[in-house]
């Protein structure tokens, strides 16, 4: 049986729409500002508002023009990686079965890693690029990806996860 685009979604398409709009709703620089003034970072919840903040994308001549492509090309490889992690996670080795947890896991696993290799790739652009604050922005990203890559994971629930064998 041929399966249409029109009839299934797919678990990456799914998980890529989750994640571009998480990364355009919560790294906007309205919603980033507004974390940082607003939000308690001694809080649990504080830290998570700001956490979501974390993919922040900008357009602001107040910055070093390394700076801002760096965060700007974080933001955009964000959503390239989570397309090519669940790509590669959802493929039909998965199985067909919709809704189950190594669906979860494979969409949230996928944002985790996303968030990791955006962080580490474009900590190299900034104008103060070292190798540790390389990892660090690798670490940054992880934490993010655990902590908000859930979403991504529930978004790819139930959806079909690929090519028929």
């Amino acid at each position: 049986m041929v399966l249409t685009a029109s009839r299934y979604r797919t678990a990456t398409g799914a998980g890529v729409i989750a994640a571009l709009i998480l990364v355009l709703v919560f790294g906007s620089p309205v919603y980033v500002d507004w974390a940082n003034d607003n939000a308690d970072p001694d809080t649990a919840g504080g830290w998570f508002l700001r956490l979501l903040a974390w993919p922040a994308w900008r357009f602001d001549a107040d910055d070093s023009v390394q700076d801002v492509l760096a965060a700007d090309l974080k933001a955009i490889l964000l959503i390239v990686f989570t397309a090519v992690f669940l790509a590669l996670s959802t493929n039909a080795q998965l199985g067909r079965a919709r809704g189950t947890f190594s669906q979860l896991m494979a969409g949230w696993s996928s944002y985790i890693f996303a968030g990791a290799v955006a962080g580490l790739l474009t900590a190299f652009i900034r104008s103060d690029a070292s190798l540790l604050g390389a990892f660090q922005a690798a670490g940054s990203g992880a934490i993010y990806g655990l902590f908000v890559g859930w979403i991504v994971g529930i978004a790819t629930l139930g959806h079909y996860r690929g090519s028929t064998p």
